[in-house]
């Protein structure tokens, strides 16, 4: 229950704004925005709900982060003809899942370049929870210290003892905004979509891209790191269908989650492997109450310092990150394609719109391919 909570946590505060700001540049109304949320949050929480009982592992979704700043970044497109965008780009995903081609692709991904492909998505992570000591070195390395302490009294328990920590020294420095927080249900708001050539080629094809080669690469890569080997095709596919049923009511993209997956993933949620998707399932009912909630999710969430949020998803990770790294490196044939990988998914470029997550797969398989090219007798 404590990793699905905390999942969403850093799911919700790490991005929320990107969301805020997507719809803000697309023109909609408050009550929109607040409908995107619902949206949102019902697609993420039934797919992790159904998804992870159907299959018994941790499957867990997000929003498309990338696709959220490429909305945020388009100018001159209404809201309509953006829905009409979502719509195609739903589609596309559909069409990969139930071809499988997706699932092709990442069948050939070795797991020495998939962990490291993890590890430099989430060392991000770790590196913001450090960089957020200068800002607030108070409550970050009190948060620390009561981190080193769990891991070695309470392990299990490490991280939400790190999450009450936090919260107890920003109340004490006076930075929970609790005024702020005022609570309402959302309700849906339907927007008809309006079919364009124009916002399908410039907003649903690179929408699909990203959410893809962003997104979904590197969800699988976490859960095949973390030696979960959930059928790839029906996920994509349901996750395709959701967001196409959804998307008049806001739901953009929703994808696998990759970050927040690998907190439902590791021992903090569960000793047991086999029990882990409960954490997932918890998650997915936080993600419903949360989107319900609507416009009050941002103001709650608001309440929380940048730095509490940064340090609770870094230390979180750390044995992530970690686990990724060793299986990365442990195999020194595809130690060189692997280090490759991580560094170019850890630099964060962003290339023709396109994160450093898929980057960091072609500069592997690039590697690979040099490392072990024959010519043909």
């Amino acid at each position: 229950m404590v990793a699905g909570f905390v999942a969403v946590l850093v799911g919700y505060t790490s991005s929320i704004a990107i969301v805020f700001q997507a719809a803000l540049a697309l023109g909609a109304t408050p009550a929109q925005t607040a409908s995107w949320i619902w949206a949102l949050g019902l697609a993420m929480g039934l797919s992790c709900i159904l998804l992870s009982l159907w299959y018994r592992q941790p499957v867990l979704t997000a929003w498309s982060t990338p696709g959220a700043a490429l909305l945020a970044a388009t100018q001159g497109v209404a809201l309509p003809e953006a829905t009409g965008a979502f719509v195609a780009s739903a589609l596309l995903i559909v069409l990969a899942g139930l071809t499988r081609s997706f699932e092709r692709v990442m069948d050939k991904v070795p797991m020495a370049v998939a962990a490291a492909l993890l590890a430099g998505v989430l060392a991000r992570f770790g590196l913001d929870a450090v960089a957020s000591v200068r800002s607030a070195p108070g409550l970050v390395l009190t948060m620390a210290a009561a981190f080193l302490l769990g891991r070695r009294f309470w392990p299990r328990y490490a991280v939400p003892g790190v999450l009450l920590v936090g919260m107890a020294v920003a109340a004490a420095q006076g930075r929970l905004a609790w005024q702020t927080v005022t609570l309402a249900w959302a309700e849906p708001v339907w927007v008809t979509p309006r079919f364009s050539l124009a916002a399908m080629v410039g907003i649903g094809l690179p929408l699909f891209i990203v959410t893809m080669a962003s997104q979904n690469l590197p969800g699988v890569a976490a859960q095949r790191a973390a030696g979960f080997r959930t059928p790839v095709s029906p996920v994509i596919t349901a996750t395709g269908l959701l967001t196409l049923v959804l998307a008049p009511f806001g739901a953009y993209a929703v994808n696998l989650a990759a970050i927040t997956a690998a907190i439902c993933m590791g021992r903090e949620a569960h000793e047991d492997p086999a029990r882990r998707y409960t954490a997932s399932v918890m998650a997915g009912i936080f993600y419903t109450v949360l989107g319900l909630a609507g416009a009050a999710v941002a103001a709650v969430l608001a309440a929380f310092p940048r730095e509490l949020v940064a340090a609770v998803a870094g230390l979180a990770l750390m044995g992530t990150i970690a686990g990724g790294l060793a299986q990365a490196l442990k195999d020194e044939h595809h130690r060189d394609a692997a280090a490759l990988t991580f560094l170019v998914t850890l630099s964060g470029v962003t290339v023709a719109g396109i994160g450093s997550a898929f980057w960091g797969v072609v500069a592997g398989a690039v590697s690979l391919a040099v490392q072990n090219w024959r010519p043909a007798r």
